[in-house]
């Protein structure tokens, strides 16, 4: 525990100064990690293939196999998103509102950053890099608890961090990871309210539903994606398959990828084995009920799980409906508020649909792979939240910003 309280101690610090630090000066340290992520990507990709390694030993699914993997690609990613947050307007210190009371008193509203933000989160060692550069641009310093699975990756990235902002003569403690993977440590740092302003937790629903369970923190609460595309009577249905085979299969860990297809009973006699067809290039099971199993002899049957489950694997539940309205029913009823899309050509079901659908993003003749900070012009994310307070969707700079007022007077008192 002496361990975690120093670190909170050095993030206190550390949140004072970045919060004077000019927006060129944290652009500068921006393009200092950028590049020294990529001038190191070997001594990344090296302590990387441990924990795959270590991944393949236990039995790890590839999926997830997958999230932990880096490449000279993926790093190259990873820094152009710090670039593209360097590239962002500075949200610290923005004025928001003004007014001015009757008695004088001029009265703004101004963006600040919160101050330390605690991210907890498994195996994607993108997130490291991705959190500190929003975290670092708006303003707060960042205290990072990545899972077992990737924590090579995470030491070497943040080392790399930590050595890009000393050159930029910054206080490295702006970044801290902390290295001992047990889990009591992670309940202890749930505990530090005195030092952590807000957590962020970005995984499983497992570790989401813990910290949400047990945090004396403020929690910002991030999704797993049960995301769904209902495709309607009046879709294109070329168009379809093209969208749901990107949505599906591009990358099956992550939390944007469809889960569910819903689909209108008109349709699934000639869609459903065009959409079999497609999927089988890359061996996708398809559960159905009993009216998509009627169609396709190769449709294993669904359960009651199969509807609301994150697969984060080649599986696909399909559900047939009558109309739009049951399908927001069923869309309501199993999603977890994540990315939800809709296709059709029909302009009342579009409209329908988005207004109807709970989810922080719903698309129209679009697929759900791009609920993502990056794609959304963002530069990197810091996850995607699907509550209903503060923030929806993929949280950027502006996300991390909270604000206060300020009040100017000449001599008010209060009668």
């Amino acid at each position: 525990m002496s361990d975690l309280i120093q670190m909170g101690e050095q993030a206190v610090a550390a949140k004072y100064k970045l919060q004077c630090l000019s927006t060129e000066l944290k652009n500068q340290a921006l393009q200092v990690a950028a590049d020294l992520l990529v001038e190191r990507a070997n001594y990344i990709l090296d302590e990387n293939a441990k924990d795959i390694q270590r991944g393949k030993e236990n039995g790890m699914p590839e999926g997830l196999l997958d999230r932990l993997k880096l490449t000279k690609d993926r790093i190259d990613g990873i820094a152009e998103g710090l670039l593209q947050v360097k590239a962002l307007p500075d949200p610290v210190g923005k004025v928001l509102e003004t007014f001015e009371r009757p008695n004088g008193l001029y009265i703004e509203k101004v963006s600040v950053p919160m101050g330390v933000i605690g991210i907890i989160y498994e195996s994607r060692p993108n997130v490291t890099a991705d959190a500190f550069g929003l975290c670092f641009k708006s303003g707060n310093a960042v205290i990072l608890k990545g899972g077992s699975d990737a924590i090579c990756s995470n030491i070497a990235i943040v080392t790399v961090l930590r050595d890009a902002l000393k050159q930029c003569e910054i206080d490295e403690n702006a970044v801290q990871l902390i290295e001992d993977t047990d889990r009591a440590v992670t309940k202890e740092f749930m505990k530090m309210k005195e030092y952590v302003n807000v957590l962020i937790p970005r995984g499983g629903a497992g570790l989401i539903r813990s910290v949400v369970e047990n945090s004396s923190i403020p929690v910002i609460e991030t999704g797993t994606g049960n995301c769904h595309i209902y495709v309607d009577k009046d879709a294109d249905l070329e168009m379809a398959v093209t969208i749901i085979f990107n949505a599906k299969t591009q990358r099956i860990g992550v939390c944007n990828a469809c889960e569910s297809l819903v689909i209108h009973e008109a349709i699934k006699d000639r869609f459903l084995p065009m959409l079999a067809k497609k999927l089988s290039e890359k061996n996708v099971e398809m559960r159905g009920d009993k009216e998509a199993c009627d169609v396709l002899d190769s449709m294993v049957p669904a359960t009651e799980e199969d509807f609301g489950k994150e697969y984060l694997d080649y599986i696909l539940s399909v559900k047939t409906v009558k109309n739009v309205e049951e399908a927001i029913t069923h869309i309501n009823r199993y999603n977890t508020g994540h990315s939800e899309s809709v296709i059709t050509e029909n302009k009342a079901v579009a409209d329908q649909f988005l207004a109807q659908v709970d989810a922080a993003c719903v698309y129209v003749n679009a697929s759900t792979r791009f609920t993502d900070g990056f794609e959304f012009g963002f530069g990197a994310e810091i996850g995607i939240s699907t509550q209903m307070l503060h923030a929806r969707g993929p949280m950027g700079l502006r996300e991390l910003n909270t604000y206060k007022y300020t009040i100017r007077g000449n001599g008010q008192v209060r009668g």
